[in-house]
C-alpha cells in the first residue's frame, strides 16, 4: 500500500504510513464541488432588459412596462444566487438586466419632470404676450382719441416733482387713478389734479365726474392693478415722496406677494413712451440726450428693489445701459436703433421678478 500523501511503500496490512505516520486506514473521498448552473432569472432579466433598448425608442409606455420587470426579475436573480451557496451563478447578467432598463426609465422621468417644468414657463411666456397685445390694443385705442401715448415720464408736473413714473402713468391712461375710468383732462399729476386744484379722482366723484371719464381702455379683470403699497413694504417708509395708493398694472407671474392680502402677484409692467424727436439708442452712453428712450421713466420705481428683499437691487437698476442693451434691434445694422422706435415699449420682469435679466419679456419680438 502507498502513502497517498508522500508515496512511500508500505505492507499491506500496514495501518499507517512507516514513514509519515499516516493513517492509511481513512479512505474517506474529498468532497466533491457543487454542480452550478446559470439563473434563469437572470438570463430573463437580461433578455428583457435588452429589449427594453427597442421599446424606449418605440414605445415610452412599453419601456416601462418591460424594464420594471426586468429590474424586479433581476433583483430576485440576486437573491437566489446569493442564497444558494454557489449552485447558481449569473450575478453579472442580473446585473445588467437591472441596470439597463433602469437607465431608460431614469432618461423617461427625468424628461417628463422638465416638461412639466417648461410647460407652464411656456404657457406664462405666452400669457404674458397676451396680456401685453391687450396693452398694445389699449394703448392704440388711447392714441386714437387723444393723438398721442400717455406720457411716461418719471416725475409730474408738481412742484417739487413727485415721482410718477411710466408704470403708474399706464395704469392711470388705462383704468383711471381710481380705477373708475381715465379723466379726458388729467396731466398726468401724482395728485390727480388737473393743475388748476381740481380733483379728478375724488374719493366720492360726482356723478358729473364719472360722465366725464372715459371707459376702461383695458378688461379691469385682466388688468392686475395693484397698489404700490401692495407691492413694496418700503413705500411710505424709506421712500416717502411715492404715493403708495398709485396703482400699476402687473405681468402674470407671481413672484411678489400681495401685501394686504397675501396672495401671489406679478412685479409692475414698466412702461416707455418712444420720443419720435430724438434719433439715438446709445448703449455706451445711457444718458445721451438724444436716445429716442429715456430709462430713467422708470427708474425711481426700480429704486424701491426686490419686494421679497428691498435691499437687492434690479440689474436694470444697477447698469442702464442694459435695457438699451435689451431693446436694441440688431437687425438696424446701419445705425443704432430701439425696437418700436414710434411708440412705446413694455417690460415685464419674468419668471424671477428681476429686471434686466434674461428671462425678461418685451411687447417685441428679439431673435
Amino acid at each position: 500500500m502507498y502513502c497517498p500523501k508522500y508515496g512511500t511503500e508500505n505492507s499491506v496490512d500496514a495501518r499507517s504510513c512507516n514513514s509519515c505516520g499516516r493513517d492509511l486506514t481513512d479512505t474517506s473521498k474529498s468532497p466533491k464541488e457543487p454542480d452550478t448552473k446559470t439563473s434563469g432569472l437572470a438570463l430573463a432579466a437580461l433578455y428583457l432588459g435588452i429589449f427594453s433598448i427597442p421599446a424606449f425608442f418605440l414605445i415610452k409606455v412599453l419601456a416601462f412596462s418591460v424594464g420594471t420587470p426586468a429590474i424586479i426579475l433581476g433583483i430576485v436573480a440576486l437573491i437566489k444566487i446569493k442564497q444558494s451557496s454557489g449552485r447558481l451563478k449569473g450575478r453579472g447578467l442580473a446585473i445588467t438586466g437591472i441596470v439597463i432598463p433602469a437607465v431608460w426609465i431614469l432618461i423617461i422621468l427625468s424628461v417628463s419632470f422638465f416638461n412639466r417644468i417648461r410647460r407652464p414657463l411656456t404657457h406664462s411666456i405666452l400669457r404674458q404676450k397676451n396680456q401685453f397685445h391687450s396693452i398694445d390694443v389699449a394703448l392704440e385705442m388711447f392714441r386714437a382719441e387723444f393723438d398721442s401715448y400717455p406720457d411716461s415720464g418719471p416725475t409730474d408736473t408738481v412742484t417739487p416733482p413727485q415721482p410718477y413714473c411710466g408704470a403708474m402713468k399706464l395704469a392711470e391712461a388705462m383704468l383711471g387713478q381710481d380705477l373708475l375710468g381715465f379723466h379726458p383732462d388729467s396731466i398726468f399729476r401724482s395728485d390727480g389734479q388737473d393743475g388748476f386744484d381740481r380733483d379728478l379722482y375724488p374719493v366720492k366723484p360726482t356723478e358729473d365726474n364719472l360722465k366725464a371719464r372715459k371707459e376702461h381702455y383695458l378688461s379691469l379683470e385682466n388688468a392686475h392693478a395693484y397698489k404700490l403699497k401692495d407691492i413694496f413694504p418700503n413705500i411710505g417708509t424709506t421712500t416717502p415722496n411715492f404715493n403708495g395708493d398709485r396703482f400699476v398694472l402687473c405681468d402674470v407671474y407671481t413672484r411678489a406677494t400681495n401685501l394686504s392680502t397675501g396672495r401671489r402677484i406679478g412685479m409692475p409692467i414698466l412702461y416707455y413712451k418712444a420720443d419720435t424727436s430724438k434719433t439715438a439708442h446709445n448703449i455706451d452712453n445711457p444718458d445721451d440726450p438724444n436716445n429716442i428712450y429715456n430709462y430713467r421713466d422708470n427708474h425711481t420705481l426700480l429704486g424701491l428693489g426686490v419686494p421679497w428683499n428691498p435691499n437687492k437691487k434690479h440689474p436694470l437698476f444697477t447698469n442702464p445701459k442694459i435695457f438699451y442693451e435689451m431693446t436694441k434691434d440688431y437687425k438696424a445694422t446701419e445705425q443704432s436703433r430701439p425696437y418700436r422706435a414710434d411708440s412705446f415699449i413694455l417690460i415685464s420682469a419674468g419668471f424671477d421678478g428681476m429686471y434686466g435679466t434674461k428671462d425678461d419679456i418685451f411687447n417685441f419680438g428679439r431673435d
